[in-house]
């Protein structure tokens, strides 16, 4: 089983995905995504990527249309039926991989854990580490088997604006968003600069090394060490707020919950704002 290759880690690495291509329990889905180009990511996909890989656009299947936060969470029924549609099933090992450092990869790893579903892992490195190891691609689009995915009724590990709002001085907000953006000095997307009262900043991009691989888990540790109460993890729009869940899963911290809707809401919403480092 490919769950065998790595098991209990969130990671994979390409060798290990290499050898697991083929088997049939495998899904491998493309995250590729650039904020700037919205469709960007799919022609790359089109172009090449990982053989079998299908692809996930973060607008259109790992977001919904409208909702709190510039990329609210789907529904958990339409992310089943596109799981479905993907061929991807309760019993499929699932390995996502982008070419942002993960970035985009880690939404997709947070969502099926998020239901409950263990088997997946976000591969290390990503696109660059497989295209650097000379590995095969293909280019197109795939014919899929299409599958049934039984999920649970709703998101688990999540907290909206009115939670963060009584949170605050309480638990530990943690923003994954760089450092200029948590201080209030610039602001390219959302309204107002700054961040949630009390936050600390924990930018999503420290979790790497120079060459786009992970930290090992011992230095992510010493990372978030001293991180207490309950912890919240956010960013601009809830997407690289996952990587920040990855890593400290990486340390051993588990249960920090999501917030969805991030600064993106939180500014929308005319909260309280903070710009102090």
């Amino acid at each position: 089983m490919v769950s065998e290759i790595m098991a209990g880690s969130p990671l994979i690495d390409v060798t290990a995905l290499a050898g697991a291509l083929g088997r049939p329990e495998l899904a491998v889905v493309d995250c590729r995504f650039d904020l700037t180009d919205i469709d960007g990511g799919r022609l790359a996909y089109r172009e090449a990527h990982i053989p079998g890989a299908v692809y996930a656009h973060l607008d259109h299947d790992l977001s919904a249309p409208e909702g709190p936060g510039r990329h609210p969470l789907p529904e958990v029924d339409i992310f089943a039926r596109w799981l479905g549609a993907m061929g991807i099933g309760n019993e499929s090992h699932v390995v996502a991989y982008d070419a942002s450092g993960a970035a985009f990869a880690s939404r997709l790893w947070w969502m099926l854990r998020s239901i409950g579903h263990q088997r997946v892992q976000v591969l290390d490195g990503g696109w660059q580490a497989w295209r650097d190891a000379g590995l095969p691609t293909e280019r197109g689009w795939p014919e899929i088997d299409s599958t049934t995915y039984e999920a649970p009724a709703t998101w688990t590990g999540v907290v909206d604006r009115e939670q963060v709002r009584k949170s605050v001085g309480t638990a530990t907000l943690i923003d994954a968003r760089a450092a200029e953006r948590f201080r209030g000095e610039f602001e390219p997307l959302d309204p107002v600069a700054g961040h949630i009262p009390t936050a600390r900043n924990l930018p999503y991009s420290d979790n790497l090394t120079e060459d786009g691989t992970w930290r090992a888990p011992v230095e992510l540790e010493t990372r978030f060490r001293g991180l207490e109460g309950p912890l919240i993890s956010y960013c601009g729009s809830g997407v690289t707020a996952c990587h920040n869940i990855l890593a400290m899963d990486l340390a051993g911290i588990t249960n920090v919950a999501l917030y969805p809707g991030s600064w993106s809401d939180w500014s929308h919403a005319g909260e309280e704002v903070a710009t102090a480092p």
